[in-house]
């Protein structure tokens, strides 16, 4: 295949992924509700967490499943074109979800969407992440520590996994999730941080 033509694939990937990932579906589905904004409720984020803030813990799930299942889209759409493109799709999608053209480049941490680009990537990274994450919660209780941990493991096993091109994508993921997440690790070294279950 001719360079300019693989680029214009990766290109389209890159775009394609970006469309899916900018689906901001906790805005989506508080509106149908008729709960208003969810940017006008808790945190302000369009995450599945501050979804639940509503009480409402069937959107919440769905929104959940939908931020997720973009970015596994994303990538299985794009690897009809090679693994590379699905690889730039998955970079797309959580670019999309962190910083959606529709809501002023203003959206959510991007957890759920990551999960979802391991899913379509590989999905043995998606178990490291989804165990890692379980463990830490457990004896923790904090599940942004636990999404933090737990997505820095991830290139880790993807090179051991023999996919290091993969691997160094994923690691611009997880600097980003981490820069999303920079007022929880404010928030945990100053021991404020709220943990799973605790109300107030």
């Amino acid at each position: 295949m001719p360079a300019e033509v693989n680029m214009l694939y990766l290109l389209g990937a890159l775009i394609l992924g970006y469309l899916l990932g900018s689906i901001p579906f906790g805005v989506i589905f508080t509106r149908m509700a008729g709960l208003g904004d969810i940017r006008n409720v808790g945190s302000g984020n369009i995450g599945a967490t501050n979804v639940l803030r509503t009480g409402r813990k069937g959107l919440a799930a769905a929104t959940l499943l939908g931020d997720a299942l973009k970015g596994t889209a994303a990538v299985l759409i794009a690897a009809q074109w090679g693994e590379h493109a699905a690889t730039i799709a998955g970079l797309g999608a959580f670019l999309g979800h962190l910083y959606p053209v529709w809501l002023k480049f203003k959206g959510g941490k991007g957890v759920a969407t990551f999960i979802g680009v391991l899913i379509g990537l590989n999905w043995i990274a998606a178990l490291v992440f989804a165990v890692i994450w379980l463990g830490v919660a457990f004896a923790t209780r904090y599940s942004s520590l636990s999404a933090l941990v737990a997505s820095a493991a991830v290139p880790i096993a993807l090179w051991l996994l023999g996919q290091p091109a993969m691997a160094a994508m994923v690691v611009m993921l997880v600097a980003l999730l981490w820069w999303k997440h920079s007022p929880n690790i404010s928030r945990l070294l100053a021991g404020t941080e709220g943990k799973i279950g605790q109300k107030g």
